[in-house]
């Protein structure tokens, strides 16, 4: 499995456990909201039962009070109304327990026959205030349901008590377990994503290993094109020197041979024939052994060099060509001359191939630091994919704009080309470190 699929792996890993760990999370911690709602309700059973308890405290206090002091009747029955809400609230309370509604129905019952026994006192004082023995009945007959409201309040209190303690320690636990999946969640989480970083990390490293093995690959794929360049110039320049010296000799030689000959045979057509094909081939040869290398280039330098090529340029092809050099040019680097002149050579012959443009205009300038050579026409222009490929990746441009590329980089130049349907500009920019004068050039001649 290649390292881009274990990343996404892990990855997909990582957020389904997560989403799987906060699920558990998330039902954990709802239980647990729920056990604490059980937990305060249970409290608030014990507040409704000690509520209930101080209201019947508070009920006999003002029996008392009234049987003592033929006072309180009114309090009582105001502190009496209290008990049926507070039994009320109480059964809702414990609706959900039969235990609870059981007792609760057996406590008002009893709490009911207490206020029962208690309205029979007070009312039994106000018509016989003097007679004790009556009170004292009552009094008896009062105990054992006092008794029995205690009992059974007991009996509540304790059993909302251990509801309380059974609630209790299953919140805790489910507290304990809600921390414990949180903590697992971010330890796992933590693990997850490490690994999905390793894992990243090295397919960026392998990324990165492949980007430097393309960039040394197109490193020594230009210093290659830079080598097959200056190889060709080599071997223009041989070819050049064989045309001229060599070839160029051997027709000059035969061509005066066949002139002594037409002396004594003037008369014979196919000599003189023979001699005007020799003067062709001779004047051809000159000139191909002057495209591949211009002598004039190592003579007199880039400027007289160009104004010869774009001469011959113009009578060849018929376009008309405005050719703007200073008129003393000092001479250039032999490497920084070669290359502008290829630059133009190239330039012109896509004019003529592909432009079809009628015009173009040449100026080379020398300006602080540099040199610029530009080459403007009027014809189609380049397409604008085949330009935006040119200038973004190098490719689909031919060998021609390449080649030009290629020359221009490796002397520390800049080749930028602007193209639209009303023409195209080619603009070379070199940098120049020192200038040899025509002065220079003759005396190291």
């Amino acid at each position: 499995m290649s390292p881009h699929k274990k990343a996404q792996l892990a990855f997909a890993s990582a957020v389904i456990l997560l989403l799987l760990s906060g699920l558990a999370a998330y039902v954990t911690i709802v239980r647990l909201l729920e056990s604490e709602k059980l937990v305060i309700h249970t409290h608030q059973v014990q507040v409704a039962l000690g509520d209930l308890d101080s209201t019947l405290a508070r009920a006999g206090w003002a029996r008392e009070a009234y049987s003592a002091a033929e006072a309180g009747a009114e309090d009582f029955e105001v502190v009496a109304a209290e008990a049926p809400e507070q039994l009320r609230y109480l059964r809702e309370l414990t609706k959900d327990s039969p235990r609870q509604q059981e007792l609760s129905a057996r406590l008002e019952t009893e709490i009911n026959n207490s206020l029962a026994l208690s309205r029979h006192s007070i009312q039994f004082k106000k018509k016989s205030p003097q007679v004790a023995a009556g009170q004292d009945e009552l009094a008896r007959k009062s105990s054992p349901v006092a008794s029995e409201i205690t009992s059974i309040m007991r009996q509540m209190r304790d059993q909302e008590q251990r509801l309380l303690a059974a609630r209790v320690r299953v919140s805790d636990r489910l507290f304990v377990l809600a921390v414990a999946i949180l903590a697992a969640t971010f330890a796992l989480a933590i693990v997850l994503f490490a690994i999905n970083y390793r894992l990243l990390s090295a397919e960026l490293k392998a990324r990165e290993q492949a980007e430097q093995t393309a960039r040394d690959r197109e490193e020594s794929l230009r210093r290659l094109t830079v080598r097959l360049l200056r190889l060709q110039d080599e071997e223009r320049r041989k070819f050049s020197r064989e045309l001229h010296d060599s070839l160029g000799q051997y027709l000059v030689g035969a061509k005066m041979n066949l002139d002594m000959l037409a002396k004594e045979r003037p008369a014979d057509e196919v000599l003189t024939g023979a001699i005007h094909l020799l003067d062709q081939s001779i004047a051809e040869t000159r000139t191909i052994s002057h495209l591949l290398h211009p002598p004039l280039l190592d003579e007199a330098g880039l400027a007289s060099a160009a104004r010869w090529y774009v001469q011959g340029f113009a009578q060849r092809s018929g376009v008309e060509v405005q050719l703007n050099i200073p008129d003393e040019m000092a001479r250039l680097p032999k490497s920084i001359e070669l290359g502008l002149f290829r630059v133009l050579q190239e330039s012109l012959t896509n004019i003529h191939r592909h432009s079809k443009s009628s015009k173009a205009e040449i100026e080379l300038k020398i300006a602080p630091g540099c040199v610029v050579l530009k080459v403007k026409d009027y014809g189609r222009g380049i397409p604008g994919e085949l330009l935006k490929s040119f200038r973004t990746k190098g490719t689909k441009s031919g060998v021609g704009l390449a080649g030009m590329q290629e020359r221009i980089r490796d002397l520390g130049g800049k080749l930028d080309i602007q193209s639209s349907g009303a023409g195209t500009l080619v603009s070379a920019v070199m940098p120049l470190f020192e200038l040899k004068q025509p002065a220079d050039v003759s005396a190291a001649d």
